[in-house]
């Protein structure tokens, strides 16, 4: 769907209102590259992904900075740990408004930044956080990262902990 506009499509398809239905009861959702997309396009969350600023794919293992330790997706990690996720797209570059990135520092959403940003995001922020901290949307993709024979773990820490606050609740 990313002919028209980045998660345009399917943010309108009778899917997404479950979605949008289910973050509202407070469930946890996660929304990995185009499903970041799609959360955005929702208004899940704030901004938009555009075009990555050198208009290339990109598609490499990338270093990323936990920017909170404060939320079910990311309390397995430590503030400030670095982490390396890849990521594989063409749409990834994160845009907000100096007001929504205020709003974003003051609240303690920006999940994750990249230490050398790929795309040309805002900010270098890589993955976001809702008011609640119940949805994350995130360009890097976790679950790439859960096995050493397949270039690493550090994506296991996410999963884990987000189990946890699950079995938890």
């Amino acid at each position: 769907g990313d002919y028209l506009r980045c998660g345009a499509i399917a943010a309108r398809s009778p899917i997404s209102q479950s979605v949008i239905a289910h973050a509202g009861r407070g469930g946890y959702v996660l929304g990995v590259c185009n499903g970041f997309q799609v959360l955005t396009e929702t208004g899940l969350l704030p901004g938009a992904l555009m075009r990555n600023a050198n208009l290339k794919f990109v598609c490499k293992p990338v270093a990323l900075t936990v920017a909170t330790a404060d939320s079910a997706f990311t309390a397995g990690y430590d503030k400030g740990q670095s982490i390396t996720i890849p990521v594989a797209h063409h749409d990834g570059n994160y845009q907000i408004d100096a007001a929504t990135l205020a709003t974003l520092r003051a609240e303690d959403r920006i999940a994750f930044t990249y230490a050398d940003n790929p795309n040309g995001s805002t900010a270098d922020i890589a993955g976001v956080l809702s008011a609640n901290r119940r949805v994350l949307g995130m360009m890097p993709h976790p679950e790439r990262a859960a096995d050493q024979a397949h270039g690493g773990t550090d994506g296991v820490a996410m999963f884990r902990s987000l189990a946890g606050a699950l079995v938890s609740a």
